[in-house]
């Protein structure tokens, strides 16, 4: 399946997700893992979905270190937009 779906995680951190790739990988941003019981989990994200936008930013061109920055820096909700 290849749709695009959004989320929402109350904050703040623990997000319960980690994340793998970006532009200096040359690969996609993907979720890599899951935390058990987390806020990823439980609003449905799975490992290999891909980020992308983070906060209504696209990731499109983000390296790893920038897309790890913006998730870190979100105190409040988290809005992600993945593709399965």
């Amino acid at each position: 399946m290849n749709s695009s779906y959004s989320v929402s995680l109350a904050g703040p951190a623990p997000w319960g997700f980690r994340l793998q790739g970006g532009k200096d990988f040359c690969l996609p941003l993907t979720i890599s893992r899951l935390t058990e019981g987390g806020k990823a989990v439980k609003a449905g994200m799975n490992t290999g979905d891909i980020i992308l936008s983070i906060n209504g930013i696209s990731s499109e061109g983000m390296n790893h270190l920038e897309a790890q920055n913006k998730i870190k820096a979100c105190t409040g909700n988290l809005s992600l937009t993945l593709k399965r």
